[in-house]
């Protein structure tokens, strides 16, 4: 992949978007629709093998189903493209637009208070900003790129 290419998988954080949940491309979308798929109408045989098979766990199907079901909704593009789905208190993207930077790490303020994420969050913007800027751009995307994102 060219920079230009990992550029626009990556947010101007340098969180990988191909792998967010609410990413509509994002292997988390597509393996909880190919899931959905499989189980089709599950909920009936859920319902019986709760008494069938003597196993209570299969009580809890309904609220899996309902996570699943959020996990096919997603529509974000990614951050390059459109505003942040997840965090709205999120000032990235708009910040890099104003400074003229792809990523964070490239910002003379870097690190600043400007990204109005939490404090885990935060400190994975940190840890992702450094590690860029410290081993290039190619090379960390290869280093994440078949790692989850959580």
């Amino acid at each position: 992949m060219n920079n230009s290419t990992i550029c626009s998988s990556l947010g101007p954080c340098g969180l990988y978007c191909g792998q967010c949940f609410a990413n509509e491309n994002g292997a988390i979308r597509l393996h909880a629709l190919a899931l959905q798929k499989a189980l089709g109408e599950f909920d009936n045989y859920a319902r019986r093998f709760t008494t069938l098979l003597n196993d209570p766990r299969f009580e809890n199907y309904p609220a899996f189903k309902e996570v699943l079901d959020l996990l096919t909704e997603g529509k974000c593009m990614g951050c390059r493209f459109q505003s942040c789905k997840l965090f709205e208190q999120c000032g990235v993207k708009e910040c890099a637009r104003q400074k003229m930077v792809d990523f964070c790490f490239q910002c003379k303020e870097f690190p600043c208070e400007d990204h109005g994420f939490d404090e885990n969050l935060a400190g994975r913007w940190l840890a992702i900003n450094k590690r860029i800027g410290t081993i290039g751009l190619q090379n960390y995307f290869d280093e994440i790129k078949d790692n989850p994102r959580y």
